[in-house]
């Protein structure tokens, strides 16, 4: 399993361009776009309230001692 090489990718867009149509294009990276972004952020956060929560948890184990 390699990486795709620029034929490959030429490929996958025409096969793109065929199913959806040249119209939606913008649309389809856009949302695709918004998805990454909303994913990352979750992430972002996410890790955030782990740290938050392991901190909180690990000053309670010391008082309780």
């Amino acid at each position: 399993m390699g990486t795709l090489g620029m034929s490959e990718l030429v490929i996958i867009l025409l096969i793109v361009i065929v199913i959806f149509g040249a119209s939606r294009l913008p649309q389809l990276g856009k949302g695709l776009g918004e998805g990454i972004r909303n994913f990352k952020s979750s992430l972002k956060t996410g890790g955030e309230e782990g740290a938050e929560n392991e901190a909180a948890s690990k000053i309670e184990s010391s008082q309780e001692s």
